[in-house]
């Protein structure tokens, strides 16, 4: 049962790290600038539940939709580590955002109805690394309410992300671009090791004579 909730905690502290809401902090204060207290609040509310709704969803579809692409969990394990591999690298370079966003998606958030869910929720903090890792920690080895620990764990991170969002200003006043800049490589970090871990899992599922 302590193997269980290890991994459990992983894929808490993965989900968290994936997401990063505090290198989110910065763009989710220059989207709303201009913004009233009250607004702001409204944004990251619905940003949370947006990013909860999505992830859940791919929680519970996943395997249907490996299914119907007719992709084997090895190969998605490869792509999905690729996939966060370069979210880590661009972190740890201080780029942030710099493969979950488009010049489209920046457009569309001009929109006050529309910067909550577009670019924020989707695709920089729902973006592809959080979604092939809910997919992945789904098939993964475990207990027999999964699929309620793996949910549990995804509301708990939302939860953790609406109260960063909520104390953006706050936050982003105290910690300074430095502050957060820091905190952001050493996500990058923990990441990329979580990201080789993936792949490396993979790997050796599609050639089993890496495995010994």
């Amino acid at each position: 049962m302590i193997e269980y909730w290890t991994e459990y905690s992983r894929f808490f502290i993965a989900l968290f790290v994936i997401l990063d809401p505090f290198a989110a902090i910065p763009i989710f204060l220059v989207l709303t600038k201009g913004y009233t207290a009250r607004e702001r609040g409204r944004v990251a509310n619905a940003s949370s539940i947006t990013v909860l709704v999505v992830l859940v969803i791919t929680a519970l579809t996943g395997e249907a939709l490996l299914h119907g692409m007719g992709t084997s969990l090895a190969s998605f394990r490869v792509g999905g580590g690729i996939v966060l591999l370069i979210m880590a690298l661009s972190m740890l370079h201080g780029e942030t955002g710099a493969v979950t966003t488009t010049p489209v998606d920046e457009a569309v958030a001009i929109d006050k109805n529309a910067v909550a869910i577009v670019p924020l929720a989707i695709p920089l903090l729902a973006g592809p690394g959080a979604i092939s890792t809910v997919i992945i920690q789904m098939h993964r080895p475990g207990t027999e309410y999964q699929t309620v620990f793996v949910v549990t764990g995804i509301v708990l991170v939302c939860l953790l992300l609406w109260i960063v969002l909520r104390a953006a200003s706050k936050i982003g006043a105290v910690l300074g671009q430095i502050g957060l800049n820091i905190i952001n490589r050493l996500f990058g970090l923990i990441l990329a090791a979580i990201a080789v871990e993936i792949m490396a899992n993979g790997l050796k599922q599609l050639f089993p004579i890496l495995g010994g």
